[in-house]
């Protein structure tokens, strides 16, 4: 029996045990391991359909062929069993699911509008703090130019309030009129306030009266002769006029919605999703989905839709550039999730047409930059094969470096690289665990390399596959450490390459170790740069691992080795005293005067810094 046959015989008795209900089916292979989730409205109709049809996509049949058990989750109604599909789906990764890759939620500008003297923010993830949040915005950068230019024209503070309590002047933000700094009282309650409102009211798009106002407030400062302030209204009002343009209030005057469009070529796809919030333009973003090349538009946009907005608020209306399946299920869905009416719909107006078209040249630029850079980085993989005379073909390389400052914060890291570029989701740091080693650059790397790979081994939920090449930042030692380990896991055939600084480190002199060999390439030879290129961002990711470590230690207060001081009582001590030397010095009346911390706390407190 023909390994597809086992497969449909599998679901095929599994069948008639199923109750009619909607909700999840998850095809499972020889491992256990998830080949593919899939959604029904009745679970044993769509199974059906894998048994009696005749004509299956071969990706389908590739996946009946693995299939070795099928396990089902019911729900109540087809929208829950939507909204289940898309959350396992991006959990567990299934290898014949179309897949939104490199998936992250968006920036929000935050507004605590509670508070006594609220402040500027940006914030990602839930949103469970009292106050308004204006996004989503399409990358880091822009909800920062966008704050800063608020700024600029609102003077609204935006250090934390452990700064912002604790100052006794004003920063250089009062200085160059980004903040009217009300820590230390240079503008009145009411009319900070006021700036607060008109803020919220501008970047929800109510921008002619806040104009209107400046214009007014310059124009009397004139008449009064009080040209400074007439001037920070000027500049303010350039300010105003700035980020209106650079926004680009949109001709399709759009409220609250995203234009998503899909173009595809050569069997790979770009989206572009841009976010229109209060008639601006909160910026684009693109994504790759994975998904195999025989699948069409219809179907990948169709499977990115509720992943893509499963951890994300959903506009009133999404447009798109492309017909959709289960469109009315999907509008059902959205419109539960967010308690109101959204709509879907593919762009018919001519303004929404034009929207639309800029949203798909702009996914078509992206792709064909990425294909682009797909190709180059094919053609460096088999020349880095072919130079070294590995046998095997390169489709994923890690790269493995280490830091610390003389034996402290000791770290290692990984970065990954494939014909896509750098693979940031599968970066990895390990926290050097052994104290005897910490100094030990042969033993770290040695630590490393054996929890990497020993997990992989061992097929522990969450490890990562195996690359087909390892390269290390060091010499004959480092790769002899590193050949020693790989050898021993039974990694007789994985290939590494241990790249060595020159004679005074120079770039252009390294030498590259594999197996017996030494090699040194030329200077302008393109692989050496490639090579550097890899090295290079090894390194950084080791560098910048080391020092966040070292930060968060250097950082940590005398507080936290108090046993009964959570975050909550650290905030109020610090909140009240300013520093943790402070606490240290404070009397015994003076720490129990603190709001929410009690005698015996505070008793606690004064003995382990007096005792």
């Amino acid at each position: 029996m023909k390994s597809i046959d086992i497969g449909k015989k599998i679901i095929k008795e599994k069948i008639p045990l199923l109750p009619k209900n909607p909700g999840v089916y998850k095809m499972i292979g020889e491992k256990g391991e998830i080949l593919y989730i899939g959604k029904a409205k009745i679970i044993p109709n769509r199974l059906k359909s894998y048994v009696t049809d005749s004509n299956l996509a071969i990706r389908t049949e590739r996946m009946l062929s693995l299939t070795k058990n099928l396990e089902i989750t019911t729900t109540s109604n087809e929208s829950e069993a939507l909204l289940l599909e898309a959350n396992l789906i991006k959990k567990h990764k299934p290898r014949y699911n179309i897949l939104l890759r490199d998936d992250k939620s968006f920036p929000y500008i935050y507004i605590g509008h509670k508070d006594k003297w609220a402040q500027l923010t940006k914030l990602r993830g839930k949103k469970n703090r009292d106050g308004y949040y204006f996004g989503p915005f399409a990358s880091i950068g822009s909800a920062n130019w966008t704050i800063k230019i608020l700024q600029k024209i609102f003077h609204l503070r935006v250090c934390d309030d452990t700064v912002f309590k604790n100052r006794e002047r004003p920063c250089i933000l009062y200085q160059i009129k980004r903040c009217s700094a009300p820590c230390v009282g240079k503008i009145s309650e009411s009319n900070y306030k006021n700036s607060v409102v008109d803020a919220i009211d501008f970047i929800s798009g109510k921008s002619r009266r806040i104009q209107k106002n400046l214009s007014n407030e310059m124009e009397k400062a004139s008449k009064n002769q009080d040209y400074e302030k007439a001037a920070v209204a000027r500049d303010r009002i350039k300010a105003l006029t700035q980020i209106q343009t650079s926004q680009k209030i949109n001709q399709t005057n759009l409220n609250e919605a995203d234009v998503v469009s899909i173009y595809k070529e050569s069997g790979k796809t770009c989206i572009q999703v841009f976010f229109f919030r209060s008639k601006q333009n909160w910026g684009n973003q693109a994504f790759y989905p994975r998904h195999d090349s025989d699948d069409d538009k219809k179907d990948i946009l169709s499977s990115f839709l509720p992943q893509f907005y499963e951890n994300k608020t959903i506009p009133e209306l999404i447009i798109l550039n492309s017909d959709i399946k289960d469109k009315t299920l999907l509008e059902k869905t959205f419109s539960s999730k967010e308690n109101k009416k959204i709509f879907i719909k593919k762009a018919s107006s001519k303004d929404e047409v034009n929207i639309s078209k800029l949203a798909e040249n702009n996914a078509k630029q992206a792709l064909t930059q990425k294909l682009y850079q797909t190709d180059n980085n094919n053609n460096l993989l088999e020349n880095l094969s072919k130079k070294f005379g590995l046998n095997n073909n390169i489709n994923l390389i890690e790269v493995y470096d280490n830091s610390h400052t003389q034996g402290n914060d000791s770290v290692g890291s990984l970065i990954c690289f494939s014909n896509e570029g750098f693979v940031k989701r599968r970066y990895r740091k390990f926290n050097i665990k052994n104290e005897k080693i910490k100094n030990d650059d042969y033993g770290m790397m040695k630590e490393v390399l054996f929890r990497r790979f020993s997990k992989a081994i061992k097929e522990k939920s969450g490890s990562l596959s195996l690359p087909e090449l390892v390269i290390i930042d060091g010499g004959k030692g480092q790769y002899s450490v590193s050949r020693e380990t790989l050898n021993e896991l039974g990694l007789h055939d994985l290939p590494i390459l241990a790249v060595a600084k020159g004679k005074n480190r120079n770039a252009g002199e390294e030498k590259i170790y594999h197996k017996t060999k030494e090699y040194k390439l030329e200077k302008n030879d393109p692989l050496l740069f490639f090579i550097q290129r890899l090295r290079d961002e090894a390194h950084r990711f080791a560098i910048s691992t080391h020092r966040l470590k070292r930060k968060k230690n250097l950082s940590r207060s005398l507080l936290d080795q108090i046993n009964g001081i959570g975050k909550q009582r650290k905030r109020a001590l610090l909140n009240h005293f300013g520093s943790a030397r402070a606490v240290e010095s404070a009397s015994l009346d003076d720490l129990k005067s603190v709001e929410g911390i009690e005698d015996n706390i505070a008793k606690k407190i004064y003995d382990y810094f007096h005792e």
